[in-house]
């Protein structure tokens, strides 16, 4: 690895998301407190739903018979527990909290990425803080995400996270990522470079960016078309944007009392 490459740190997506939305300098959301706290609880789903853990039956959220070893074990037996399914949007109902932001939070400490700055407020009150420490990891990312953005349209689909089919499959790579199937008759002389599509963590993280208001902000200059047809596909983040637009439309009735 070169220098001027970013550290990678496999981080977990409620952890990227967090890292993401919050002010290197001053440690502080960059969105507001309740779209933070609905998108952190839409990426614990959307981590579980990518370790296999749970799925999308019909219209709502099951558990699966996988065990993966996860951060987010309490969520995980919590939805197994339910005698009822519930929709994703009741999840995230369910989930969205200050301590769960504060835990994901903790687990940036922990790391070494962020550190746990309070404040004094009134002389009675603290103001919770979470100031960059290591921006190596951040870095990664936003590499990543701009590869992601910066690549053909095509390339950007909704992770298909289920058994593959019986179709031709693409050529697997070390990192979990296919490239297209082959066609045996091509001339290999004529045939153009295979792009490698964007992985499904990048991808998933994209869609939540996108659902939260965030990834405007990063990527100014970045098309939305197409990032925004993914957020809408993938149920996670589908469910984060319905639970935000209830939210602001709760907002404008109160106002409006």
């Amino acid at each position: 690895m070169d220098a001027e490459t970013p550290k990678s740190v496999e981080l977990s997506l409620p952890q990227a998301f967090l890292l993401l939305a919050t002010n290197d300098q001053n440690g502080k959301p960059e969105v507001p407190l309740f779209a933070l706290r609905t998108t952190v609880a839409g990426a614990i789903l959307a981590e579980l739903d990518l370790l296999g853990a749970i799925e999308l039956q019909g219209k709502r959220v099951k558990a699966t018979g996988t065990a993966p070893v996860t951060d987010y074990q309490h969520e995980l037996e919590l939805i197994r527990s339910k005698s009822r399914l519930h929709t994703p949007k009741w999840w995230v109902s369910v989930l969205e909290s200050r301590a769960e932001v504060l835990r994901v939070y903790d687990g940036l400490v922990s790391l070494g990425i962020v550190e746990h700055v309070g404040e004094k407020h009134l002389g009675r009150f603290r103001a919770v803080r979470y100031p960059e420490k290591d921006h190596a990891p951040e870095a990664a990312l936003l590499k990543r995400i701009e590869a992601a953005l910066s690549g053909a349209p095509s390339n950007l689909e909704v992770p298909d996270t289920t058994a593959a089919g019986d179709g031709a499959p693409g050529a697997a790579t070390t990192d979990g990522r296919t490239t297209a199937p082959v066609d045996p008759g091509a001339n290999p002389h004529s045939a153009k470079p295979v792009t490698k599509a964007p992985d499904a963590r990048t991808i998933v993280l994209i869609a939540l960016l996108q659902a939260s208001g965030l990834l405007g902000k990063l990527f100014p200059d970045a098309d939305r078309i197409r990032p925004g047809e993914l957020s809408k596909d993938y149920w996670p983040s589908r469910a984060v944007e319905d639970e935000l637009r209830m939210i602001r439309l709760a907002e404008e009735e109160a106002a409006n009392l």
